[in-house]
Parts: C-alpha cells; structure tokens; sequence
C-alpha cells in the first residue's frame, strides 16, 4: 500500500510544478517582446515606419524575440514639452539639439548626449528648400523671390517646429551672406514674416497640410525629404521643387532618455535601436526617404537626390550656436517675437 500511497500524495505537487513550468515559460517568451516610443518630429513619420520594420527584423533575427516601437510625431518643440510633461519616451529622435538639450536641461537626458554616438549623435542631415505650385506661377528661384509683392509663404512656426527654426535662420543666413551686416539681415526677416507669412501651423506636416489642402500660400518652406514627399505623392503635375542658391545645414540628432530607460530596464536596446541608424541598412533607408545619410558611399548612391547648394551650419549664421540662436531669436521676447507680433 504504500508502493502506491506515494506517488497518489506528489501527484498534486508535480500538477502544480509542471503548470508552473509552462507558466514561467511563458513570462520568458513575453519578456523577449519588447517594446519601444520613439518621440520624434513632424515629418519622419515615413522614415520611422520604414526603420522600425527594419530594426525589428533585425532584433528577431539576432535575438530570437520580437519588438515593438511605437512612434509619437508633432512639432519637435512641442514633443519636447511633452516629454518633459511626462510622455514616457525612451529615445528622441529631433530635428535639432535645442529640444534634446531642453529635456536636457529637465534632468531627463544626461548632459553629454551628444557625445554617445558618432556625428554628434546626428545620424543624417538635411537642408530648407522650396516647393511652389506646378509652373512656378510667381517665379520664385531664390530667398530674395520671397518678399516680392504678393507672395505669400507658408512655413512651420519657429517657436513650435524645428522645421520651422531652420527656414527661418535660413532666410536670416540668406540675408546676412547677401547684404553683409546683421541689421540688414533683421530687415530682411522682417519684411518676410510681417508682410508675406499668412499662418504659422505648429509643425511642418500641418504646414504641408495647409499648402497642399487648403491652398495657403505659393511658396512652402520645408526639409527637401518633405518637399519630395509631397511631390511624389500628391503628383509632380501640381508642385515644383525649387532649391535655393544657399540653405543651412540641418543636423537631426538622436538620444536616449536615460531616466525612462533606466526605470523600464530599456537601456540596451534603446542603444541598439539608435545605433541601428548608422548601419549600412539604415543609412540606406535614410537616403531612400530623402534625408542626407552620413555615409558618404551610401550619400555617393544617391547623389542625384540631394542637389548641389551652399549649405551654411548654424555657427556660420549665429557665432554662438543654438544656444546664442535661442537667445537672440526664439526664446521669449526675442527677435521672432518681436517682429512678428508687430505684423
């Protein structure tokens, strides 16, 4: 009887311990389903959606386990302000270093964020340009074309948008190149936004939106990646891309949020996703959506795709950099404050 009185007492034991077997087997398998936001600006929708297929590809292959990143997409200064509001980003992917540097400053990013990956954590750039309607009708081949009487310019606002900080420093860069003194370059810009900018939406999607759908302006002042966009989607019979003689240099940067990714056990594969950006794989997706890869080979490839001009970096237009340019142009009562509100 007690041959079999036995195993009739662990039965109950080894029930429970083979479900707990399959139940810790599969926490293991939704531990390896991960998941990532990635805050970015307004027009790398593309981009990431593209990216991100990839990068998961990638992580199931060389981890066994699977990925998901979601995106968030606005006016980048206004993503800023929502993750130092809490939207919990565990990396950024900005159009300039003044929204990374301001979450920066909230004590979510570590100070030295420029550091931790190549190219001063940009992994591509691109520039300002122009796209008008089909034929040109107002004939505009340069920044002097856009303060011509009735012309009418539609761009993102610089207080909300990157996008919209670089047309403006690129106009104010213009200028300064033409004219040869800062007063003459203020002149400029102002003629230019209190005289011939309708709206300013929040970020450069909404300014698209407003030029292509609602038939705002002649002239949308946008990276090249969505001046080509829109062109290829909505149809080259309606819109003409022009390219300055001279634009700025528009450095994307990229950085992890320590404090988020140090509370969700995230770190690794944030800076796996980041430095993602830099492979062949990813510098080629890059080129393919019109941004200027770092890559100089891959750049080489696609070379008809990015148009000669002179590109100025923003040290060349404000000595002191972004820091200076915040200062003197977007912060509170700045110079854009002050010339626009006047219009």
């Amino acid at each position: 009887m007690n041959t079999y009185s036995m195993p009739v007492r662990l039965a109950p034991f080894f029930q429970v311990s083979f479900a707990l077997i399959l139940f810790l087997s599969t926490l293991s398998i939704k531990a390896a389903d991960q998941v990532l936001l990635n805050v970015s600006y307004d027009v790398s929708r593309e981009l990431y959606k593209d990216f991100n297929q990839a990068f998961s590809s990638h992580f199931e292959a060389q981890s066994g386990g699977k990925i998901t990143v979601h995106q968030s997409h606005g006016g980048s200064t206004k993503q800023a302000g929502a993750v130092i509001a809490g939207l919990e980003a565990d990396v950024v992917t900005m159009n300039q270093q003044l929204d990374i540097d301001q979450i920066a400053s909230a004590g979510l990013i570590d100070s030295g964020w420029r550091d931790q990956f190549p190219n001063q954590s940009s992994p591509y750039t691109s520039t300002t340009v122009f796209l008008v309607r089909k034929g040109n009708p107002k004939n505009i081949k340069d920044w002097q074309d856009l303060i011509k009487p009735g012309v009418q310019v539609v761009l993102p606002n610089p207080k909300t948008s990157g996008n919209g900080r670089y047309s403006y420093l690129a106009a104010y860069g213009y200028a300064l190149k033409k004219f040869g003194t800062n007063e003459k370059a203020v002149e400029f810009i102002t003629e230019l936004f209190q005289q011939h900018v309708p709206i300013l939406p929040t970020g450069g999607r909404a300014a698209t939106t407003s030029f292509i759908q609602h038939n705002t302006g002649d002239v949308l002042l946008t990276f090249e990646n969505e001046a080509y966009l829109t062109s290829q989607d909505i149809g080259s019979d309606k819109f003409d891309i022009v390219i300055p003689s001279i634009s700025i240099e528009a450095d994307h940067p990229v950085a992890i949020v320590d404090k988020v990714v140090d509370k969700n056990e995230t770190r690794k594969l944030a800076e796996a996703y980041l430095n993602y950006l830099w492979s062949d794989i990813g510098q080629e997706i890059i080129a393919k959506h019109r941004y200027r890869p770092r890559n100089q080979e891959i750049l080489s490839r696609y070379k008809e795709n990015f148009p000669e001009l002179i590109l100025l970096s923003i040290t060349e237009i404000v000595p002191g950099g972004w820091s200076e340019a915040q200062k003197i142009h977007f912060s509170d009562g700045g110079l854009f404050d002050q010339l626009y509100k006047n219009r």
